[in-house]
């Protein structure tokens, strides 16, 4: 009983080391956005924070910043089975143009795929569970060994992101979460893109304001919100990789997600 009401203790004092306490994590990271907090974080947690991009419409930007900071930033790159070939191509030019050095493509478990989407069309039957299947799931995994992470996510594409903070705790696993760009609009990206002469995504000037998955992504039109074309017709916004985790199958035979 003693032994597990100091382990209950230790874990305590751990986590009121991560608050807004003298020293914390949170504390270090203050109100910073933008390269500053990634200037920060890089520093705090060192190589136990990662970059999470899915080298979209917006993705230089951040992209951009970590190679600035450190070419061996890691980023993270979901490859779902379902993207754009014009992504996979934009993801291959930046890597090269930035010269980002540790950049890992995550798949999901073949053996899930073929146990839960033999088809490949469940984004039809039920996208949230295809969204968790392919997304949600090997990020978890991946995730594991990090201690922070970071999203592209601003507050101008409204929904569930219009009070999204540049720091907080992920509701997933507790871990921070950092939202550097939080707060920039989307003219701060254009003029950041035009500054540092990034490339645009291809599939940007064929009206695709947001790309994802080519079987759940459309052109947005005039006065559209920036996130209309994603999953269109259906009441959903988000993948599911910010939200809390669903009830899932038993997935003790899984094996782990697949990482070039």
């Amino acid at each position: 009983m003693q032994n597990i009401r100091s382990e209950a203790t230790a874990k305590a004092a751990r986590r009121t080391a991560e608050g807004r306490t003298p020293g914390g994590p949170l504390a270090v990271l203050g109100d910073a956005e933008g390269l500053e907090l990634l200037r920060r974080a890089r520093r705090l947690f060192g190589d136990g924070l990662v970059l999470v991009s899915s080298f979209g419409t917006e993705s230089a930007v951040l992209l951009d910043m970590a190679a600035s900071i450190d070419r061996d930033f890691p980023v993270i790159f979901l490859d779902t089975g379902k993207l754009f070939p014009e992504t996979l191509a934009y993801r291959d030019r930046l890597v090269a143009l930035l010269g980002l050095r540790r950049v890992r493509t995550l798949r999901p478990d073949p053996a899930a795929l073929a146990r839960r989407d033999p088809d490949g069309r469940l984004f039809r039957r039920d996208p949230d569970r295809c969204c968790d299947l392919r997304k949600s799931e090997p990020l978890d995994r991946a995730l594991a060994g990090f201690r922070a992470w970071v999203t592209g996510r601003k507050r101008y594409q409204g929904g569930l992101r219009r009070e999204l903070p540049p720091v907080e705790r992920d509701p997933r696993s507790d871990r921070i979460k950092l939202n550097p760009l939080a707060r920039w609009s989307p003219e701060d990206l254009q003029h950041y893109r035009r500054l540092r002469q990034l490339p645009p995504h291809p599939l940007w000037l064929r009206g695709y304001a947001t790309v994802g998955c080519a079987s759940c992504t459309s052109p947005t039109g005039p006065g559209e919100g920036p996130r209309a074309g994603r999953w269109r017709g259906l009441d959903k916004t988000e993948c599911g990789i910010h939200l809390p985790p669903p009830v899932r199958e038993d997935d003790r035979s899984r094996s782990p997600p697949a990482v070039t």
